[in-house]
């Protein structure tokens, strides 16, 4: 399971480096979810890299959102 835990958070930060290219600032509306899942399952198995991996790819898809004015 940390396994698994932290290849969702290497998956979800290689989605939010991929949504921080103009015009696919949409892809953080699927890669959040995607990294509060991941971030759930990492913090039942208490895997650190994957917790971390996970929440900079949901701070930083929000923050992304906000200035493209995704979320006001």
């Amino acid at each position: 399971m940390k396994i698994i835990g932290l290849i969702l958070g290497i998956l979800s930060a290689l989605g939010m480096l991929l949504a921080f290219i103009p015009l696919l600032g949409w892809l953080n509306w699927i890669n959040i979810p995607f990294a509060i899942i991941g971030l759930i399952i990492s913090a039942l198995v208490k895997s650190n890299g994957g917790m971390v991996l996970c929440g900079i790819a949901i701070i930083l898809g929000m923050l992304r959102l906000m200035l493209g004015g995704g979320v006001l």
